[in-house]
């Protein structure tokens, strides 16, 4: 397991704080109260460890087959129904959502290999990620990936804690599937709109595996 490039001045500056609080608290909280003391010592070393572990990257054998469609993220199967998009696509698509929670990874990984053709960060409201419209009045950033078999238009979502949303894509750009294409802060979630006649292969309720669970299949 490695920490994520996004973690590092996050884990930084959660260690300065926790260590000058600890120094304050067996400076003077410790000759006061032994028992409050170790309380405030493993509260906070608690929170330090938490905050490190949300940026973990566990090592995995990745899922690699061009006719499946790979969960982007980790987390909880929390809609797959039809949808008439909002941006991108004209015709009707098949939404299926990837609730984050705090525990989870939140590497994002694309579901194909493919060429990004659209690119589009959105501002917006920091609604519940489970709302049913975040995905439209959220904070977000869509991609859009092709290849020979079709298109998928991700969308990583802001939630009611989730404040930056990080994305390493541009349009023009090839990715190989299930490579990191960004990562969004402490709570959220990730749409894909997949082609109507998609066979799916989760749902609602599944927990399922960024770059490990197959979803769907062309």
């Amino acid at each position: 397991m490695t920490i994520h490039k996004e973690g590092t001045a996050t884990i930084s500056l959660t260690a300065l704080f926790v260590s000058l609080l600890n120094l304050a608290n067996f400076s003077y909280l410790f000759p006061v109260s032994l028992v409050g003391a170790w309380a405030v010592f493993v509260i906070t070393l608690a929170f330090f460890l938490f905050i490190v572990s949300f940026f973990r990257m566990p090592n995995r054998q990745l899922t690699i087959n061009d006719s499946s469609i790979i969960a982007p993220a980790d987390g909880k199967v929390v809609v797959i129904e039809e949808v008439q998009p909002d941006e991108f696509y004209t015709d009707k698509r098949i939404q299926i959502s990837v609730f984050m929670s705090p525990a989870n990874v939140h590497v994002n990984r694309l579901p194909i290999a493919g060429n990004i053709i659209y690119n589009q960060y959105h501002p917006g409201k920091f609604l519940v990620a489970w709302h049913p419209k975040s995905s439209t009045d959220n904070e977000r950033w869509s991609v859009v990936i092709e290849n020979s078999k079709g298109s998928i238009l991700c969308k990583q979502i802001a939630g009611a804690l989730a404040r930056r949303i990080c994305n390493y894509s541009s349009v023009g750009q090839s990715f190989n599937q299930c490579d990191e294409y960004g990562f969004i802060k402490f709570g959220s979630r990730v749409d894909l709109l997949l082609p109507v006649g998609a066979k799916i292969h989760t749902k609602i309720g599944d927990a399922v595996q960024g770059g490990v669970t197959v979803l769907a299949s062309w």
